[in-house]
């Protein structure tokens, strides 16, 4: 059997309404991720770029000229991601917060790891002049950057996929075991094919401006053949993506399936036909002119709405019916937390009057059936005393679960939710309120 932990939420309010809050979310998220992909993907094309270079100078100018846009990137990906960050640490705190924990030292060492993987961009992007003659050591430099980048993803795809699924907590020993989780490699290799194909199609654009000096940069290169370059490699992620997104959508456990949540999916699949079949018609002549770019980007802009839609509708469905268990146990513990605090400011508003809580307990809830030397519902305290001398517990025993003695009296009514505590309090009471004379 499955034990699903659910834990108390922070009796806090919101600071605004939830559809606000959820439709931030979405739009700072789309944001952010954006920069992100812009930064993974153009870290791992220069890589490529330059590696190529070894063999033909204009791709190693090329990736010099990405390489400057990484950086830039980098800084809108940090600064965007502060929005969705505080967004989804106030919309759930609980199991963002857990899911956290659950991956501990992963998840702390990624500030030293996104702080290294930064810097060794501008090491990389502010020695290609002076490591031109140590061109491997450069490319060494850039390619443990990309190494960093390629395994913070999984970092963070490991915590959102752990967060949305409680009942898996339990069998967490740490963020290789959150990696085995069904849908963290698919979203992983989802996220990298989209980072290519954003930063391909952004390389369309920047070096396909006609601002852009593309005579004073490359020797052989002209603005049609570096718009192929890029259009190429948009063009076969997207066809990997047909098969990766399908994937993903497979691989998600049923509890946070939705009708509604597939139908926004599948539409987002839909509209990425036209600008697939737009790239293939750019390629398919002999100078890609880039005049349907700005309808491939409108297409794919709102396959990105759709899916960053879908994906948080399938984490509000999986997580509802255990916030709603969490909202019980919050309430529980605020009733209780209340009850503590009234019971506690009885007790010295009665202690202050010689009356023990003991006393105060069996006056409110066993007065009314029991007196000290008569006999009223039930037996008087004198006969209690003479029956439980010197065993308290014996009375809380019979209070949790009391069965039936005398066949001219009703069965007492169970008092185990009193708590032990308070049933203690009142044997006390009751043991020395009987043997007083």
């Amino acid at each position: 059997m499955i034990f699903t932990p659910v834990p108390r939420d922070i009796p806090l309010p919101l600071p605004a309404s939830p559809e606000l809050l959820h439709v931030l979310l979405v739009v700072a998220f789309i944001a952010h991720i954006l920069f992100v992909n812009l930064m993974v993907g153009g870290s791992i094309l220069v890589l490529g770029c330059e590696l190529r270079g070894f063999g033909k100078p204009d791709y190693d100018r090329l990736a010099r000229e990405l390489a400057v846009t990484v950086t830039v990137n980098k800084s809108l990906a940090v600064v965007l991601g502060v929005a969705p960050l505080l967004l989804i640490n106030v919309l759930y705190t609980i199991h963002f917060y857990t899911a956290n924990a659950l991956t501990g030292t992963a998840w702390i060492l990624l500030i030293p790891a996104i702080a290294t993987a930064f810097l060794l961009l501008y090491l990389h992007k502010y020695t290609w002049d002076r490591l031109a003659d140590h061109k491997w050591i450069h490319v060494g430099i850039l390619a443990i950057a990309v190494a960093l980048f390629l395994a913070i993803p999984l970092v963070f795809l490991a915590n959102v996929n752990l967060m949305m699924f409680p009942d898996r907590w339990t069998g967490i020993r740490g963020f290789v075991s959150a990696l085995l989780l069904p849908n963290v490699f698919p979203r992983y290799f989802h996220f990298l094919c989209a980072s290519l194909i954003v930063t391909s199609l952004f390389g369309v654009w920047y070096f396909g401006r006609a601002t852009y000096p593309i005579e004073s940069k490359f020797t052989s290169f002209t603005r049609p053949a570096i718009r192929r370059i890029f259009y190429s490699v948009a063009f076969m992620v997207s066809l990997v993506q047909f098969v990766v997104g399908p994937l993903v959508l497979f691989t998600l456990p049923a509890r946070g399936l939705h009708p509604n949540m597939v139908f926004v999916i599948l539409l987002g699949a839909i509209m990425a036909l036209p600008a697939v079949w737009m790239m293939w018609k750019e390629l398919s002549v002999r100078e890609p002119h880039g005049e349907r770019l700005r309808y491939i980007v409108a297409y794919l802009s709102m396959t990105v709405a759709c899916m960053a839609i879908g994906r948080h509708m399938y984490r509000e469905t999986a997580l509802a019916e255990h916030r709603e268990q969490m909202l019980v146990a919050t309430q529980q513990w605020v009733l209780a937390s209340e009850q503590a605090a009234h019971d506690r400011e009885t007790g010295q508003a009665l202690a202050a009057t010689g009356v023990s809580p003991g006393q105060a307990h069996f006056q409110s809830t066993c007065g009314a059936c029991h007196a000290r030397d008569h006999r009223l519902v039930g037996p008087p305290l004198t006969e209690i005393a003479t029956i439980y001398a010197g065993d308290p517990e014996g009375i809380v025993s019979w209070a949790r679960a009391p069965g039936k003695k005398r066949a001219d009296a009703p069965q007492m009514p169970a008092f185990a939710s009193l708590g032990d505590e308070k049933l203690a309090s009142i044997a006390a009471y009751m043991l020395e309120a009987g043997a007083t004379p």
